[in-house]
């Protein structure tokens, strides 16, 4: 019998965004791999958008990445949404496409879906009461919790805490959430390839806490949480300090990392992603993807926001898009050779 192939839906994010030119941009650049039967792409969002980016590309002289898409519209239009403008009716256009590609996933319709970014903002104005794509894939998933993580080349990074107020992320450094997360970063890596993962562990406190002066979380919490797992047989290495920790994954001595908050692992994955422009100072380009790991379901997104500076334009980069995509393949695929229904991506 032959392979079925992967099929990875495509939610197309924020309509006021560069998503839908992304999704179109994915399709056309893929598109040899979808006509070989190697691939199979199906874009969910409203048809207005879609349509406006498509002569948005059109227009800029792109007709060649105007690419056309099986489209699956969960909800139509209720409202004209205006480019580069936060709205109510766009992120309720973004909310239903992601719960139109989380009901196809956990019925096994699609193998993973890639999502395009959403404004948190506009989400909330709509009603969603959530802080970002992680949390409601984790609701709408009814997972137990999830964990963020960032690949880019030789990173590969997950995150203890994402996005809370600083001032509450060392509260959320907990023996339990620290061996949630180790658990579920050190079982990626291996569906990533990586038989015997080396995980390195970022400290909270400057120096790892200098021996208690900058703080004692790293000594009372974050060690013995590593020494655990030190004993039941994972290369880990912890609390190493972070300034250093992600210098140290670069050079090859962990194929991953866990960051205990949000701007402590994203601020290294995309210092190295992001593409510039020295003429100008504006990033052109930026590789690297999103993995939500903890959920039922394989959920991949681009590692960048909405772009609204520059939506309308036909200048965004699908570079990561198309990496999200590949990403969600290749855990799909480990899952399934993995036997497992439930659990992580």
């Amino acid at each position: 019998m032959p392979r079925r192939k992967p099929v990875v839906a495509l939610t197309m994010g924020d309509p006021a965004g560069v998503g839908p030119e992304l999704c179109l941009k994915a399709t056309a650049k893929l598109a040899p791999r979808i006509r070989a039967g190697e691939l199979e792409l199906v874009t969910i969002g409203t048809r207005e958008a879609i349509d406006r980016a498509r002569e948005t590309l059109i227009a800029a002289g792109q007709r060649r990445h105007a690419a056309r898409v099986e489209l699956i519209e969960p909800t139509p239009a209720q409202a004209p949404v205006e480019y580069g403008v936060t709205s109510a009716e766009a992120g309720r256009q973004a909310f239903f496409a992601i719960e139109r590609a989380i009901a196809m996933a956990m019925k096994g319709e699609i193998d993973a879906i890639a999502t395009a970014p959403i404004s948190k903002e506009a989400i909330n104005a709509a009603g969603y009461r959530y802080a970002g794509h992680t949390e409601i894939l984790a609701d709408l998933t009814g997972s137990k919790g999830s964990v963020l993580m960032l690949v880019h080349d030789k990173l590969r990074v997950s995150h203890v805490s994402a996005h809370v107020p600083l001032a509450r992320a060392s509260a959320l450094v907990t023996p339990e959430r620290l061996t949630y997360v180790i658990d579920l970063t050190a079982d990626a890596l291996r569906r990533l390839g990586f038989k015997k993962p080396r995980l390195g562990v970022a400290a909270v406190n400057p120096h790892a806490g200098e021996g208690g002066m900058f703080g004692r979380e790293d000594i009372d919490i974050v060690a013995p949480v590593i020494e655990k797992f030190r004993k039941q047989g994972l290369d880990i290495t912890g609390p190493v300090p972070g300034d250093t920790v992600f210098v140290k994954a670069l050079g090859g001595q962990f194929d991953g990392v866990v960051a205990m908050f949000h701007d402590q692992g994203h601020v290294a994955v995309k210092l190295l992603g992001f593409k510039i422009d020295r003429r100008t100072g504006k990033w052109v380009g930026l590789s690297g993807v999103n993995i939500t790991l903890g959920l039922p379901i394989v959920r991949t997104s681009v590692d960048h926001g909405t772009a609204f500076d520059i939506a309308g334009k036909g200048i965004a980069n699908p570079q990561s898009m198309i990496e999200a995509i590949d990403l969600g393949v290749r855990l799909a695929a480990a899952r399934k050779r993995g036997g497992r229904k439930r659990g992580d991506a």
